[in-house]
């Protein structure tokens, strides 16, 4: 898929035979800490989950060229990283991430409570907020994040909205 600057995406993928790509909270946090240098500066972000065999973002593309640019290089860093702290070779992912352009209000709050309910639809917690690899939290909170948090909330239509709106 062609990435248009100004558009939203729904960004993600999985591990090579749907197995695991985070093994430990460490390779979650330095996943993060990845897709901060090398994706941040280039997209809004409205949500995203880290879930042990896949990964989701949405975001907005602001830098088309250096967005394209940062997420091969954040991929490529993490798997060498991977690589190298579990003794492996080979991919970890199942091919190139993959990319869906959303384009509607209806599937901008569709896909944020999809993104936020992936671990208790997956029985890794009960409830979303339970989850620490999730930005869900960050709409709970006032805290400094990297989310976008207003323009989603208005979305929602507020907080309350937000909420209830994440309810499974």
């Amino acid at each position: 898929m062609k990435i248009e600057e100004g558009c939203r995406y729904h960004i993600y993928n999985r591990g090579n035979n749907k197995g695991k790509i985070f093994f430990d909270d460490r390779n979650y946090h330095f996943f993060l800490m990845q897709f901060k240098k090398y994706i941040i500066p280039y997209v809004d972000i409205f949500a995203y989950c880290l879930m042990p065999n896949h990964f989701h973002f949405f975001i907005r593309v602001n830098d088309k060229f250096n967005f394209e640019k940062g997420i091969k290089n954040m991929l490529i860093s993490y798997v060498k990283a991977i690589n190298l702290s579990y003794n492996r070779v080979g991919g970890l992912f199942q091919g190139r991430y993959k990319v869906k352009k959303v384009d509607s209000e209806a599937y901008y709050t569709r896909i944020i409570t999809y993104i936020h309910q992936n671990p208790c639809v997956s029985k890794l917690v009960e409830k979303m907020e339970d989850y620490k690899y999730s930005s869900f939290n960050s709409y709970l909170s006032n805290k400094p994040t990297l989310i976008n948090r207003s323009e989603v909330l208005e979305w929602f239509g507020g907080l309350s909205g937000f909420i209830s709106d994440h309810k499974i």
